[in-house]
């Protein structure tokens, strides 16, 4: 049997460019996009040319995703698991946000992700689709809340509620769905806050520090296995104890 596949948004830097690392290292043939790109992904599809697809979109563009799922099918043949990992923040209070930016959070975090999923799904569904997966990747904040991150927390959630139904109507179809919220994490993002920002939310972490994007890549790769084949519907907290 063909090693399985997998689809992955967003994947060029962060949490992404680590999924798609651990869904490499362990066999599978990987499909990501992303809007800008990055060395790192071009460094790693040079390293597995046949088993790397790697393209450039904006998670946004709902006709340039429904493209590209359907090219991965074409090419690899099947789809197995999809990671809605695509997402964009913009920090604020809510009085000063600008309509854009809500609305650009919106298109990306909620519409993208559920388009992404509704046409992996419809891939998934054309065979025996036992074992296929959908993982949502959300955040700590979708649950806890943090000052400046309202309608990226709204966006979140929202993803958590999708995942919870999309679980109970997958689940005869043997297709189990499950959203992932890790806390925050060294990444590109989490650079911009302050040192007092990041002292403090590593002091109110049971583990003391922030989280790393194989902390989370882990987990993902773990839902995307046989080993977590009776786990569906659930939101999988990867925060250190936050």
């Amino acid at each position: 049997m063909s090693s399985p596949v997998s689809v992955v948004s967003g994947g060029s830097r962060g949490l992404g460019l680590a999924i798609v690392e651990a869904l490499l290292a362990r066999g599978d043939r990987v499909a990501t996009f992303s809007r800008s790109g990055s060395a790192a992904l071009d460094a790693l599809a040079a390293a597995h040319s046949d088993r790397l697809h790697a393209v450039r979109l904006d998670a946004a563009d709902l006709e340039a995703i429904r493209m590209f799922v359907a090219d991965v099918a074409a090419s690899f043949g099947r789809i197995d698991h999809c990671v809605a990992n695509a997402a964009i923040a913009h920090e604020g209070v809510l009085a000063t946000m600008r309509d854009d930016e809500i609305e650009s959070m919106i298109a990306v975090n909620v519409t993208g992700s559920i388009v992404l999923v509704r046409e992996c799904v419809r891939q998934m569904l054309m065979g025996d689709s036992a074992g296929r997966t959908v993982t949502l990747i959300s955040s700590v904040v979708a649950d806890r809340g943090s000052p400046g991150l309202s309608v990226y927390a709204a966006t979140k959630a929202a993803l958590e509620g999708f995942g919870i139904s999309l679980a109970r109507e997958l689940g005869p179809r043997g297709i189990r769905v499950n959203t992932v919220a890790p806390g925050f994490l060294e990444t590109e993002l989490s650079a911009t806050l302050s040192a007092e920002n990041r002292d403090r939310i590593a002091r109110r972490t049971a583990l003391g520090r922030l989280g790393t994007a194989d902390d989370v890549a882990g987990t993902v790769a773990f839902l995307a296995s046989s080993a977590a084949s009776f786990l569906t519907g659930q939101a999988v907290g990867v925060d250190g104890g936050s």
